[in-house]
């Protein structure tokens, strides 16, 4: 939006309309013109919203379709009843409990039907299958109360029944079948370490600054829950569209990032937010990329947390996402940690801010070049170089005698304050001296 309002207001100087003028056009020429080279020099066009490979909050932007061989589900039937969704979950729940019942029910009524004991049901001298068992009702509800073992006790089968004692076994060793199966996928539903997840979290954006004079991408993790995650470990790949000399196109191409595995960095002893430093060298493939080229690229970095629950020993894992726009160049994370009294801590109003610092905008590889050189920046004072003569011309206009009474006040003050002021204090008054000498 930004480069057609500035192609625009170009187009308008071209023919002398000013800005007021502009809705008084035709809707042809109100619209953006098409840019030529020198739009081009005047402004870069702007970036196009594209789609995330993955979401935000870890869900992967990728969907299956035309998939022909969909038997395959089948054959792993658990996984297949838990990945689905609770409402279909509950539905199969209750269909399948419904739907056994009402069969075996149905088996009970067939065995009670040609045994007769439906047409002589309360005959003197006749022993039927199962006792007042007399209608299709009657035997739904036997067949619910023979599975889930509740014995009311009004309807029992008779020894006179071995076909009715065969259908009891079948109906007790599939029920069983049956419960292991649906409250297992019920209980690895509910159990799932996926909502484990929610309470890690990831900065919303990531950002490259210097750090022991290399260039570093970073980001930010936390855990807001005290049991903490066993083993942690993290990773990140880089998910750009690549080329390759043969001229085959690859899109999603994924690169691996380093952020400490050759080291053990990647090991995470996640007791409080931590920054996760990827180091900028000759094998990250953001070596040659200036803050000029990043801006211009597309790319998304995946980042994936992973380890033990420590409550339930599962395996959890937790996914964000950053896009080229999310990369801020010359940004730190602000300190989130503090010492109380007795204890660390941690402010998660700060997990996501950030503040600028100064950064050089040529790529890594630049840099190195240039510190191999000499010192890319000379050595800077708290003070700004104003602020410094003001002092110096200040402490020289004294006198020797306003400058003890100072210095005698200093101290004076020093005591009631702490240990920082009273240094700050002395360093001042050393000064000065040197000055009126």
């Amino acid at each position: 939006m930004a480069g057609d309002s500035r192609v625009l207001m170009d187009h308008n100087m071209e023919i002398g309309v000013t800005s007021a003028q502009v809705k008084k056009l035709p809707k042809h020429l109100r619209e953006a013109q098409i840019s030529t080279d020198r739009t081009h020099l005047i402004s870069d066009p702007a970036k196009k919203p594209r789609q995330r490979y993955v979401q935000k909050d870890g869900k992967c932007n990728v969907h299956h379709g035309n998939v022909q061989e969909t038997y395959r589900y089948l054959s792993d039937l658990f996984t297949t009843l838990v990945d689905l969704r609770w409402r279909l979950s509950f539905f199969i729940f209750t269909l399948v409990y419904v739907v056994n019942w009402l069969f075996f029910g149905f088996l009970w009524w067939l065995i009670a039907l040609i045994r007769g004991d439906l047409v002589h049901a309360g005959e003197e001298g006749w022993t039927p299958c199962v006792q007042h068992l007399n209608s299709f009702v009657s035997a739904f509800l036997f067949s619910i109360e023979t599975e889930t073992t509740i014995g009311y006790g009004y309807r029992v089968i008779t020894e006179k029944c071995p076909e009715g004692i065969i259908l009891l076994l079948v109906q007790a060793i599939l029920g069983s079948i049956v419960n292991a199966m649906m409250v297992g996928c019920m209980f690895v539903k509910i159990s799932q370490p996926k909502n484990r997840a929610e309470t890690l979290m990831f900065s919303h954006n990531a950002v490259i600054s210097v750090r022991d004079n290399k260039m570093c991408l970073m980001f930010r993790v936390g855990d807001l829950r005290n049991s903490h995650i066993v083993e942690a470990s993290i990773r990140a790949k880089l998910i750009r569209s690549q080329q390759t000399k043969e001229g085959e196109f690859i899109p999603f191409n994924q690169t691996d990032i380093n952020i400490g595995f050759d080291t053990g960095d990647d090991r995470l002893f996640l007791v409080s937010p931590l920054i996760i430093s990827h180091e900028i060298n000759e094998k990250s493939p953001f070596w040659e990329m200036s803050l000029a080229q990043m801006e211009k690229e597309e790319f998304e970095i995946v980042v994936i947390l992973e380890g033990m629950v420590e409550a339930t020993g599962m395996t959890c894992q937790a996914r964000s996402s950053y896009l080229d726009t999310e990369v801020l160049w010359g940004y730190r994370f602000t300190p989130v940690l503090s010492l109380e009294n007795g204890f660390y801590e941690v402010d998660y109003n700060n997990f996501h801010d950030v503040y600028e610092t100064n950064t050089p905008t040529c790529s890594a590889k630049e840099l190195a070049a240039k510190l191999r050189e000499g010192p890319l920046l000379p050595s800077l004072s708290l003070l700004s170089p104003e602020t410094k003569m003001r002092t110096f011309d200040r402490l020289s206009k004294q006198d020797p005698l306003s400058q003890d009474e100072d210095k005698e006040e200093r101290d004076s003050g020093g005591e009631r304050g702490e240990t920082n002021g009273s240094a700050a204090a002395l360093e001042k008054s050393h000064l000065a001296d040197g000055l009126s000498d």
